[in-house]
C-alpha cells in the first residue's frame, strides 16, 4: 500500500461542508460505517466513545454504527456491549471478523494479537483500524503491511490509531513545518515520561514480551517517533545509539488484571515472575534532511504521569508540545528582531485557525484526551468516503515506518552499533 500523502490538505474544519440542497429539500440517507471492535479494556472505552461521537461532533459522509464488540470474557463484553450501546456481544473475535454486518474491525488488543486478528479481517474484506505500535515485533507488523498491500487492491483501507497527530497543537505544528514557519530543521528532541511502572505494580501482560513485544519502547517511543516523523514530513535513516533497561527485573504475579495500565486494585495469585521487556529505552537518530534527533520513553520517571514531549528546532524558529498541556504549542519567531524573540504560547483553540476544534467548543474552553480519537475516527470515517482527513491518517504501510525504527534502536543497543532503517526494511 501507498504510503499516505505528506502534502497537508487545507487547515480547513470541515464540520460545516457546503451543501448543494435546495431549501426546504429532504437530505439524501447518508451512507454507513458498521464497525465492530476487539478489545473491552482501556482503549475499548476510548474507541466505543470516539465511534459513537464522532458524527455527534462532526458532520461526516456516513453514519456510523457500533454493531458489536469482541473480548474473551463473555460476562464482561455483554455488560460492555450494554454500557456503550453496541448491538452484541461475541466472544469469539473470529465471529466478528467474519461477520456479514461489519464493514471495519478495529483491534484493541495485546500487540501480539494484532498479526491474526488484522488479517484474517482484511482477508475478509473488512477495513482494519489497529491500535499502535502496529505489531509486537517486526515480522509480524511486516506481514501486517503485506496483506494491507494485497487488500487495497481490492478497496480495502487500513489505519492505525496514532491518535496524537489529531491534538489541534500537533496537528498545527505539522501544517507550521510545511509553511517553512521552522526552515531547515536541525533538531528534533522527543520524549514520552510516565511513572505508573514501579516497582509495586505488578506482572501485567505489559511486562511480558511475547505479549506486548517491548515495554517503554513500544508503548511510548512508538507515538514520539510517529509525531516526530508526522510533524517534520521527514524519515529516519538511521539510529546511531541506544540504551534499554529494564530497572525491576520481577514483578508480582496476578490472578486478575486490576487497572486498565498500573493495575491497580489486581488480585494477587502470590510469587512473583521475571519482567521481560523494557522499562525505558532512550535512543539517538538521523533524517533523511540532515536533522539530528534525540527519543526518550520511560515508565519510571517519578513525577511525569503522562508526559509526551516534542521540540523541534529550525533555522527560523522552534516549537515545543506537552500533551500535559495539550491545548498549547510554544513557539519561538527567529526572524523577529532580537528584542522582541521570545517563546510565545499558542492556545490552538482557534476554530478558524488550528485544526478539529472548530467541531468542539469556542476558543479556550479546552479539549482532552478522549477528543483526539474523536477527531481520528472522524477523518477515518472520511476517508472510507474518499474524502481527504485533515491531516494525514497513518495506515499499516506508515506504521511499518515507525516498527522499523524501533526494531532498529533495540537492534542498537543489544550489539552496541549504529543500524541503518535500510538493513531491516
Amino acid at each position: 500500500m501507498a504510503a499516505p500523502s505528506r502534502t497537508s490538505s487545507s487547515s480547513r474544519t470541515r464540520n460545516q461542508p457546503a451543501s448543494s440542497r435546495a431549501p426546504g429539500q429532504p437530505a439524501a440517507p447518508k451512507a454507513l460505517v458498521r464497525v465492530g471492535l476487539i478489545g473491552t479494556k482501556f482503549m475499548g472505552r476510548a474507541h466505543a466513545n470516539a465511534w459513537r461521537q464522532a458524527g455527534a461532533f462532526f458532520d461526516l459522509p456516513s453514519r456510523v454504527e457500533l454493531q458489536a464488540v469482541a473480548g474473551r470474557d463473555a460476562a464482561a463484553t455483554s455488560a460492555f456491549a450494554s454500557r456503550w450501546g453496541i448491538a452484541r456481544s461475541l466472544s469469539d473475535w473470529r465471529d466478528l471478523a467474519m461477520a456479514s454486518d461489519i464493514d471495519l474491525v478495529d483491534v484493541l488488543t495485546p500487540n501480539h494479537l494484532h498479526k491474526e486478528m488484522s488479517i484474517a479481517a482484511l482477508e475478509a474484506g473488512k477495513h482494519v483500524a489497529c491500535e499502535k505500535p502496529l505489531a509486537g515485533t517486526l515480522d509480524d507488523a511486516k506481514a501486517m503491511a503485506k496483506a494491507a498491500k494485497a487488500a487495497a487492491k481490492k478497496g480495502v483501507r487500513t489505519f492505525v490509531w496514532f491518535n496524537y497527530r489529531r491534538c489541534p497543537a500537533v496537528a498545527f505544528a505539522r501544517q507550521l513545518v510545511e509553511r517553512g514557519k521552522l526552515g531547515r530543521i536541525y533538531h528534533v528532541r522527543a520524549s514520552y515520561l510516565q511513572d505508573w511502572g514501579k516497582a509495586s505494580t505488578p506482572l501485567l501482560w505489559r511486562f511480558q514480551a511475547d505479549q506486548a513485544g517491548s515495554g517503554a519502547h513500544g508503548d511510548l517511543n512508538a507515538h514520539i517517533i510517529d509525531m516526530a516523523r508526522f510533524i517534520t514530513g521527514d524519515e529516519i535513516t538511521e539510529v546511531v545509539g541506544s540504551i534499554e533497561e529494564t530497572f525491576i527485573k520481577e514483578r508480582a504475579i496476578v490472578g486478575s488484571a486490576g487497572g486498565e495500565i498500573s493495575g491497580k486494585g489486581a488480585k494477587g495469585k502470590g510469587g512473583k515472575g521475571r519482567s521481560t521487556v523494557d522499562d525505558a529505552v532512550l535512543f539517538l537518530a538521523r533524517f533523511a534532511g540532515g536533522a539530528v534527533a534525540s527519543f526518550e520513553a520511560t515508565r519510571l520517571a517519578t513525577g511525569n504521569q503522562n508526559r509526551n514531549t516534542i521540540e523541534i528546532n529550525g533555522e527560523l524558529g522552534s516549537i515545543k508540545f506537552d500533551f500535559e498541556r495539550m491545548n498549547e504549542l510554544q513557539w519561538w519567531d527567529d526572524t523577529l528582531e532580537s528584542g522582541l524573540r521570545g517563546w510565545s504560547r499558542i492556545m490552538c483553540t482557534n476554530g478558524g485557525d488550528h485544526p478539529y476544534v472548530a467541531a468542539y467548543w469556542p476558543p479556550a474552553h479546552l479539549i482532552g484526551y478522549e477528543h483526539g480519537f474523536v477527531s481520528m475516527a472522524a477523518d477515518v470515517v472520511r476517508a472510507l468516503a474518499g474524502e481527504a482527513p485533515v491531516v494525514p491518517l497513518a495506515d499499516f504501510d506508515d506504521a511499518l515506518k515507525t516498527q522499523l525504527v524501533l526494531e532498529a534502536s533495540v537492534r542498537s543497543a543489544r550489539e552496541r552499533r549504529s543500524v541503518s532503517i535500510r538493513e531491516l526494511a
